[in-house]
């Protein structure tokens, strides 16, 4: 039996990413949550990773600057932004770094659901 898609959640707000953890579990996934950036990309998770989910405006690096981090590296991991803020500065910054997805909080549970499975192909 395959081992179900490793989902990392990157944001500072405890209680969305443990909500969004526990969301994506419910779908079958494996979820594990990240206060920051930084964190993540310090982690053993950034090579298991099949999607990640951050939130663009989070104190120390966005989540636009950690898609471009990872852009550097060569990463091909899909990457859906979400944000409550929706300003035309950050509709333009996020569609620069051409993530997979692009969210507005709060989003309907099902384009969630939408762009997790065809960020891991499930």
């Amino acid at each position: 039996m395959p081992v179900p898609s490793l989902i990392a959640i990157v944001d500072d707000d405890s209680s969305f990413r443990t909500a969004l953890e526990s969301f994506a579990r419910s779908l079958g996934y494996r979820a594990r949550g990240f206060a920051s950036a930084e964190d993540f990309l310090g982690s053993d998770a950034l090579c298991e990773a099949d999607c990640i989910v951050s939130d663009i405006h989070m104190s120390g690096m966005s989540g636009i600057e950690m898609k471009r981090v990872l852009d550097a590296r060569g990463s091909t991991t899909a990457v859906i932004l979400v944000t409550g803020h929706p300003e035309p500065a950050t509709w333009k910054q996020a569609r620069a770094c051409t993530p997979h997805c692009f969210l507005l909080k709060p989003f309907d549970p099902q384009h969630m659901t939408e762009c997790l499975a065809r960020a891991t192909k499930s």
